[in-house]
């Protein structure tokens, strides 16, 4: 048999070291939503426009005027009557419209403002007018959907029809000095100097429009997609664009420079290069058929939808800024008994409602999240850091007390009483003390996680206790395992599912199913971080023997192109585990890099461990995981998509409620055949797009079905980790001025 050595030395590769690329921490625009739902009494919703005292106002089919009321970020407001002017209400309101940044209001008879000491009384002969828009000196365009009047001072500068089609909205050009009219079926201007209809475009199925690019081009659209008219030349520009997130367009809006839609399936913004931004679902709107846009104050949209109205603000922040704000929201509402924890049984995203539940993954996610506090103290020595680490150590310390089996932790553990009520109440079992349970059944994605953040602790924390406390939980873990013939052993003697790392099981699996190089992989980090850091030869020794004898060192190599389904005469459990790749083994596979990278027993090793992480890092470019490479850049190479990583990290919502969430309607993705990886477009959508999930989610994922709000989840294993552990490696700065 050839040596170790000899393997490794004809994989090895010598590369020169480059520096990394640092991410400057400057502000960025960060979305997030204020929503106001509307009740059966508020009627249809028709309009909605923002004033330049920021007042927001709306108005109903019925001619009622409403305010939003008692809306924050998170914590939904509703609306309100509007009961300011009590003799506005004599009037009988048909429309509501912004001039010169104040509220004009259209009726029966008159255009009319209480901006102004209310002198705007502009007369009109259309009783039933239901479309106006102000041009120059206080002249408006009035129409009822068939006649068309331009009015100054109440008196009727010219009249006239627009032929064969029904109005369907006004728009002013002040560059040149006209109204644009856009019909059902055609787009038309009014010269304000000489006035007189000129059709421009014929068309159909037009249902809103705007101009944009400073009165250079107008935008129309259509129930299946939109179309440009250029302004010099009055032609259409290219074909209908329905290369959309959803083409049913219903309201089209220009807010501070950027061309917003709205449609039965959302509202969505186009970039400068050439996609879009969209909003849909509740974490964004309050319902998804969006009745018009409009600007609103400071920075935000005002999207107004049948359900009610979503103002999308837009916020400069730093990721430092964003990393207090989820700091916030971890320690507020997501610690139960020291675990990193989501908050469950919310009504319709009602944080009030919600209750700190148990996991199988309590370990794991706070393993994630104590890793990246720990983290964070070893970058800015904040004691409330080190408050928190000692905090998740100490519910971390329990799942091995808890329990009756030395060395042996716990899933979770919660207070006794309620069995039924927990999930899987099969697994819990009671303790000695009266008063508490612990859930059993402990797999190698909890095991992983504590001996990244245990070795991360002995290592980067300078607290002489802590750092023991983790040496010693290292210890007592490794120890079980090494005991117990490479097996998790419960509290019934027998082997959990999922704790196996024996040559036996792992072995048993073809060459290219991903079991067979995960638990290779991880078994060899967590044996040398526990040498690392007991120095105990037991753990270097048995490493070894598994690397080489054992054939883990091959398995480990195996290259991730290999990985698939197994083939058709391999044993059910293998067909079973490789039916499609698990997001999960990523997660468990790049929180055990930091061991086996960071700990390697030689330089040789570790340079065929890089060869392995960078392989693996390629499988996963794809998705644009922040975490996956930020883990990357632990091993000093140049590129590990660092712009990816930022991305993540800016582009994630704030709000991390699973709403429903629809993006498999959408014709601007490309959709990709059935494939192993489960990859479902070409390019991942952003994060604030698509479901909220966690790091062992797949990132293609593109909807979440019948998920009203019931549940927010903790950013202390999604966002905190890979944003510090950034910080800490030297990829992203501090803030920057």
């Amino acid at each position: 048999m050839r040596t170790l050595c000899y393997v490794i030395l004809l994989v090895f590769t010598s590369c020169r070291s480059f520096a990394q690329s640092v991410h400057q921490d400057k502000p960025f625009w960060q979305d997030y939503s204020v929503k106001y739902y509307a009740d059966k009494s508020n009627g249809t919703l028709q309009a909605v426009f923002a004033d330049r005292n920021e007042a927001i106002q709306l108005i109903t089919a019925n001619g009622d005027l409403l305010v939003p009321h008692d809306g924050q970020f998170l914590y939904p407001g509703t609306l309100k009557a509007d009961n300011r002017y009590r003799f506005t209400k004599d009037k009988k309101l048909t429309a509501l419209g912004v001039y010169d940044q104040q509220l004009v209001y259209l009726t029966d008879k008159v255009v009319f403002s209480n901006a102004w000491a209310g002198k705007l009384f502009c007369e009109h002969a259309l009783p039933n007018a239901r479309f106006f828009a102000g041009g120059p000196a206080f002249t408006f365009l009035v129409s009822d959907g068939s006649a068309l009047s331009l009015l100054k001072d109440s008196k009727s500068l010219w009249s006239g029809t627009l032929p064969g089609d029904e109005v369907i909205g006004i728009r002013y050009q002040a560059g040149a000095n006209q109204f644009w009219v856009l019909g059902k079926k055609s787009l038309s201007t009014v010269s304000v100097a000489s006035p007189k209809l000129t059709k421009v475009l014929d068309g159909a199925n037009f249902t809103a429009f705007d101009l944009a690019a400073q009165g250079k081009k107008v935008i129309v659209g259509t129930t299946d997609g939109y179309l440009e008219v250029d302004i010099a030349t009055k032609k259409q520009v290219g074909s209908i664009r329905k290369k959309l997130p959803w083409t049913e367009l219903t309201a089209v809006a220009e807010v501070d420079g950027k061309i917003w839609f709205g449609s039965t399936k959302g509202a969505f913004a186009l970039r400068s290069d050439g996609k879009f931004d969209y909003y849909n679902g509740e974490r964004w709107l309050p319902g998804d058929e969006v009745v018009q846009i409009s600007k609103g104050p400071k920075n935000s949209v005002l999207v107004l939808t049948k359900a009610g109205l979503g103002q999308i603000c837009f916020q400069q922040m730093t990721l430092q800024e964003k990393a207090v704000f989820f700091d916030k929201q971890v320690r507020n509402r997501h610690i139960r008994v020291g675990f990193n924890a989501s908050l469950e049984g919310m009504e319709k995203g009602n944080l009030a409602t919600g209750y700190l539940d148990d996991s199988d993954n309590d370990g794991l996610w706070t393993s994630m999240y104590l890793g990246g506090e720990i983290f964070r103290y070893a970058v800015t020595k904040d004691p409330e850091a080190l408050q928190n680490c000692r905090e998740s150590l100490d519910a971390m310390e329990r799942l091995y007390t808890v329990t009756s089996v030395p060395g042996f932790p716990a899933r979770s553990f919660e207070r006794s009483g309620h069995i039924k009520e927990l999930s899987d109440p099969e697994r819990w079992q009671h303790t000695k003390h009266p008063d508490w349970d612990w859930k059993s059944t402990t797999s190698s994605d909890e095991v992983i996680g504590h001996i990244f953040a245990f070795g991360a602790m002995a290592e980067l924390i300078p607290d002489q206790n802590l750092k023991s406390r983790a040496i010693t939980l290292i210890d007592t873990l490794m120890s079980h395992i090494v005991k117990n013939d490479w097996y998790l052993i419960d509290f019934d003697g027998k082997p959990t599912q999922w704790g196996r790392w024996n040559p036996e099981y792992v072995n048993a699996f073809p060459t290219n199913v991903g079991d067979r190089k995960l638990n290779s992989s991880n078994i060899i980090a967590m044996l040398q971080t526990a040498y690392h850091f007991t120095k105990k030869e037991k753990y270097k020794k048995k490493a070894f023997e598994l690397m080489t004898k054992h054939g883990y060192y091959a398995n480990m190599m195996r290259s991730m192109e290999v990985i698939g389904r197994a083939p058709a005469d391999a044993d059910e459990h293998s067909k079973h585990m490789s039916d499609g790749w698990n997001h999960s083994d990523d997660e468990m596979y790049f929180v055990g890099y930091w061991g086996l990278y960071r700990y390697a027993f030689n330089d040789t090793l570790k340079a065929a461990y890089k060869k392995q992480i960078l392989d693996h890092w390629e499988a996963e470019r794809p998705e644009k995981e922040g975490a996956w490479n930020i883990f990357t850049a632990l091993t000093g190479v140049k590129n590990f998509d660092l712009k990816e990583a930022v991305w993540y990290l800016q582009e994630h919502p704030l709000d991390l409620i699973n709403w429903g969430i629809q993006n498999s309607h959408r014709k601007d993705i490309e959709r990709l055949p059935e494939n192993f990886r489960r990859q479902t477009t070409k390019e991942v959508l952003p994060p604030d797009e698509r479901p909220i999930q966690r790091h062992n989610g797949n990132m293609f994922s593109l909807d979440r079905k019948g998920r009203g709000g019931n549940a927010e989840h903790s950013a202390g294993d999604i966002w905190l980790l890979p944003y510090w552990m950034g910080r800490y490696l030297g990829v992203i700065s501090a803030p920057v001025k």
